[in-house]
This record gives structure tokens, C-alpha cells and sequence, in this order.
């Protein structure tokens, strides 16, 4: 049977540039426990140049407070508040502002 982690990366060969399945993808090596690999999809994902996408420093964000690294998860959330901004949404920008708040509790 195949995983659902082995369908995503068939269907990346075909779309490797494909966000959403890039996006996918992370979270099926982070279950797996490929964090760094995980993490490195997700930074590329979400610093992309031609299109950063915004749920990707949410996500990795979360992954990198799971792990104990807190400034690096804040770094994530403040970068992925202001591109959400950029890119008008609002919604995104306020779950990351809540997340950065809560991360801010943990101290310095």
C-alpha cells in the first residue's frame, strides 16, 4: 500500500514547485520525525520570492516551539506577520501575532 507521504512525492516529480504539495510534504516529514528536513521545506516555502507562502512560517514556527527553539519560532512568527500584512491577510497575521504572544510568556 502506498503512504500517503510516497502519493506526495510521486506527484511532486510531476509539480515540483508546487506549493501545496511542498507544504504537504513538510508535514509528512515532520510526523516522521524529519524535523530539519521538514523545517528547511518550510523556510524555503515561506521565504520564496516569487511567493512566499504565508502559512509556512505559522507552521514552522509551531514545529520550532515543539522543539524548544523559541527565538527561532519567534523570528518565524514576526516574518510571517508582516508577510501576511503584505499580502492582506489579516487572518493569518492575527493567529501568528497570538502564537508570538504566547511564545512571549515563555520569557527571554
Amino acid at each position: 500500500m502506498t503512504t500517503r507521504r510516497e502519493k506526495i512525492e510521486a506527484m511532486l516529480v510531476a509539480e515540483p514547485n508546487d506549493q501545496f504539495l511542498r507544504y504537504a510534504l513538510s508535514q509528512e516529514l515532520e510526523k516522521a520525525g524529519e524535523n530539519e528536513r521538514s523545517l528547511g521545506m518550510l523556510k524555503e516555502l515561506a521565504y520564496d520570492r516569487s511567493k512566499p507562502h504565508v502559512p509556512s512560517y505559522f507552521m514552522a514556527a509551531q514545529q520550532l516551539a515543539r522543539l524548544g527553539r523559541i527565538d527561532d519560532a519567534r523570528q518565524f512568527l514576526r516574518d510571517g506577520i508582516e508577510e501576511a500584512r503584505r499580502q492582506d491577510n489579516g487572518h493569518a497575521a492575527s493567529e501568528m501575532g497570538a502564537l508570538l504572544m504566547d511564545l512571549g510568556a515563555l520569557g527571554e
